[in-house]
């Protein structure tokens, strides 16, 4: 992989802009700070994040085992993949290959930087189907998207699947791996060093319970991040989200905790949905959620809002006819959720 050839020439051609915090930053408090127009009266975040969340990084790479400079943060994974996007793909030229049924963002983003979009439709047990993958890349394609564990389905795709891709294709693989703390395999970013064209992305928002602070985390090679670096907002994570991330990887045995529960209620979850006459057919999760297959998506749909229990009807997805998608609740919740759906 030529990494110079996937940038878009306007990227590779422009300076970064310069903040008031790159140019100088300094921990000392009897440094008079008048460089960058901020109120001086002391608030607690009256000045300037640090652009770059110096040390929101070193306490993810004591969890991560990933070095600094191979991870980027964002304002949630969004932000980074459009970012990945507008690094990458020309508008009007490149093409980028998604795997439906997926997460939609994906399409969103490419829509809204002018990207065409080729997708390429899993197998009925929702694994990627390498041969058509392989024979639909074009000169033209940058980047293909991975969701593993997959949105909406819940499965992990197979490791050597994703790794011949990896090896075959000369673009970017973008790794999306919202869920991946809820599965057995490990993370991806084990394998930055024999990938240089992959790119892991990962959230607070599931597993470390914080989707409300948007924090999505980007790990790649070192010349990615860097380019990716380049054209970041200069203050895309707010002092808050740096704080409270923070107090969250200081708790992280808390949240490991949570995380065993849900997997525990995930196996009981899908045991008691079996024994639903009117559902036929619970998918195996490797996630927080279960796709499950009923009589009559709309219907079943439609009574649970009436009993105030909101799930999310994917029936409209390709794959997913008459498909209820139901996140794993706290235990209380999820045995709330098994009466109703025995009462309808």
């Amino acid at each position: 992989m030529d990494l110079n050839s996937l940038i878009r020439e306007n990227v590779k051609q422009m300076s970064a802009y310069s903040s008031a915090r790159d140019e100088f930053d300094a921990k000392d408090s009897d440094f008079l700070f008048l460089d960058a127009n901020e109120n001086p009266f002391d608030s607690g975040f009256n000045r300037y994040p640090d652009p770059y969340q110096k040390q929101l990084k070193s306490k993810i790479k004591e969890v991560k085992q990933v070095p600094e400079n191979n991870m980027l943060l964002g304002n949630g994974s969004d932000e980074i993949l459009d970012l990945i996007f507008r690094t990458f793909c020309e508008p009007q030229v490149d093409e980028i290959i998604t795997l439906t049924p997926t997460y939609g963002m994906y399409e969103v983003l490419a829509n809204l930087n002018n990207i065409a979009i080729k997708r390429i439709n899993l197998t009925p047990e929702f694994q990627i189907n390498v041969d058509l993958i392989l024979k639909s890349i074009s000169p033209n394609t940058k980047l293909i998207f991975i969701c593993s564990p997959n949105n909406p389905s819940g499965n992990l795709f197979q490791i050597n699947d994703i790794k011949t891709i990896l090896k075959t294709f000369s673009g970017l693989v973008v790794l999306d791996e919202a869920y991946i703390d809820f599965s057995d395999r490990s993370s991806f970013i084990s394998e930055l060093n024999n990938f240089p064209n992959l790119i892991v992305t990962q959230t607070f928002s599931k597993a470390l319970a914080h989707a409300g602070i948007r924090l999505g985390m980007c790990f790649a090679s070192e010349r990615i991040i860097e380019v990716l670096n380049k054209i970041k907002p200069p203050y895309n994570v707010n002092q808050l989200t740096q704080n409270k991330a923070i107090e969250v990887l200081n708790n992280f045995e808390n949240y490991q905790l949570q995380i065993q529960i849900l997997k525990s209620e995930r196996e009981i979850l899908t045991e008691k949905l079996k024994t639903i006459n009117w559902i036929e057919n619970v998918f195996p999760s490797e996630a927080n959620f279960l796709l499950c297959r009923v009589d009559d998506a709309n219907r079943r749909y439609q009574q649970l809002l009436e009993e105030k229990i909101v799930v999310r009807n994917r029936s409209n997805v390709v794959l997913c006819h008459n498909c209820l998608r139901i996140s794993v609740g706290t235990p209380a919740e999820n045995q709330k959720l098994i009466q109703v759906l025995n009462d309808i």
